[in-house]
């Protein structure tokens, strides 16, 4: 099939993103990205592209160039799926939060509700695409979902799992280390290969990987874990450093130089955040129980684990260094979003931290260069550990770096954004209460230069 028209159900981090580089580089296809947030929906079509809800380096250029062209963003969720002959599936899946599975399961109600809104519009044959991360035969209840509704539409399921890093989205979309689509390759080549077509107009056909469907929808999950693992794994390290006088820094050197380890995620920090790496191990752990597979539930489970107490240890140590109490005390957050260039807060570690100094009776005072104050109050409301009043009350949100850090007893950073790294940390010094204290969550700054100013300096891993 030779594809015209696409629709992207869901205008997130993932379907945004994906459908404004399919529309740049296929100006052939009409790409339609539908939603049923009036507001998401909006944003996308500001007048302004610096406007559009997700920040990317880049993105807001790729948007200005393709919409209105052959980049659409609509609340008209049935006539873009009617009009579309191949559908990706880009909506949420969350941790359950109630039921069976609660606190690890994959929430599917929405996959389930676009597979039966699929079903119920379609007219003719349709390509669908689960671009979601799902568990792991997913597919099989779609296609079961879509295969019953006795109007005589035939369905091809394909899995297209994404492996973008938020920050770099754009590169890794447009420079991929390879595309994996997951099909029955007994009887869907032809929907494979209308695929394979899309992606082919930037990417070498070699980088293209095609597997049946299990195998792609367990790949994402498998790569998040793998992931997550190598920062939990250094996480852990840095805290015997910290005890035995070694530096996590010089340690991730020596052992990423090892040809079989490599450089990459070995960089100590108060721990992982994201909406995938937390959400997709939990999946996979709930996955290993159900089939009784409890060690290697037990194994994944531990990653997890690692990164809270990661977090908490952070905390830990800024009431601890503080003689043991933060109560009525400022401390200044620099960093709310999960890493650099991006405003996602989802299970940022800013988050658990600035819970944890709160129930100390600390101010917590925040400034991020991306992250607006509503974001920063709807995350704490979401943790349901005090009311909307005791967060205004506990929490200050800045859009000036130096007044969040004025009069403050201690500075933590929490997001890794290069411009932390070229203010002026004397003046930053002179406007402190002293002892003046940094916690560098990410270490990034210069700690000689730092103490060389009068701060008492903490880092991860480091014996500072």
């Amino acid at each position: 099939m030779k594809i015209t028209s696409i629709c992207c159900i869901g205008a997130g981090y993932v379907g945004g993103p994906t459908m404004a580089i399919i529309a740049q580089k296929c100006p052939h296809i009409k790409v339609t990205v539908v939603d049923l947030n009036a507001e998401r929906i909006a944003a996308w079509n500001d007048p302004d592209v610096n406007n559009i809800p997700i920040y990317e380096p880049g993105l807001s250029d790729l948007v200005a160039q393709a919409r209105g062209r052959n980049l659409f963003f609509s609340t008209e969720v049935e006539k873009g799926i009617d009009e579309a002959q191949m559908i990706f599936i880009s909506v949420n899946t969350p941790t359950k939060t109630y039921g069976l599975g609660k606190g690890m399961a994959a929430d599917l109600k929405y996959i389930e509700l676009c597979a039966r809104q699929i079903a119920s519009v379609a007219k003719d044959n349709k390509i669908v695409v689960e671009k979601s991360t799902l568990p792991v035969r997913t597919a099989e209840a779609v296609k079961n979902i879509l295969d019953n509704t006795g109007n005589g539409v035939q369905f091809q399921i394909l899995s297209n799992p994404e492996f973008l890093a938020e920050g770099t989205a754009v590169d890794d979309l447009l420079n991929p280390d390879r595309v994996l689509i997951g099909g029955d390759v007994n009887g869907g080549n032809e929907a494979i290969d209308s695929l394979v077509e899309i992606y082919a107009n930037w990417v070498p056909k070699e980088r293209i990987l095609t597997t049946n469907l299990w195998s792609s929808e367990l790949s994402k999950l498998t790569a998040n874990a793998f992931l997550a693992q190598r920062v939990s794994s250094i996480n852990a390290m840095s805290e015997l450093c910290e005890k035995t006088g070694a530096d996590v820094n010089e340690l991730s050197k020596a052992i990423g130089m090892d040809s079989r380890i490599g450089p990459k995620f070995l960089k100590a920090s108060v721990g992982f955040g994201g909406s995938c790496f937390q959400k997709d191990i939990l999946n996979l752990v709930y996955i290993a129980k159900s089939y009784g597979l409890n060690k290697v539930a037990d194994y994944w489970e531990q990653v997890v684990i690692m990164n809270d107490h990661q977090k908490k240890r952070f905390a830990n140590n800024i009431v601890q260094t503080l003689y043991n109490t933060v109560s009525g005390k400022k401390i200044a957050f620099l960093g709310w979003a999960f890493k650099k260039d991006t405003n996602d807060t989802r299970e940022s570690a800013a988050i658990n931290v600035a819970d944890y100094l709160l129930n100390e009776q600390a101010n917590v005072t925040v400034y991020d260069p991306r992250v607006k104050e509503k974001q920063i109050v709807n995350d704490l409301l979401y943790l349901k550990s005090r009311s909307i009043e005791e967060i205004n009350k506990g929490v200050s949100v800045f859009d000036d770096p130096y007044e969040v850090c004025k009069g403050a007893h201690a500075i933590a950073i929490l997001t890794e954004w290069d411009e932390f790294k070229d203010y002026d940390w004397k003046k930053i010094y002179d406007n402190m209460k002293k002892p003046a204290f940094i916690f560098d969550g990410r270490n990034i700054l210069d700690a000689k230069k730092i103490k060389e100013i009068g701060f008492h300096f903490n880092a991860i891993g480091r014996e500072d």
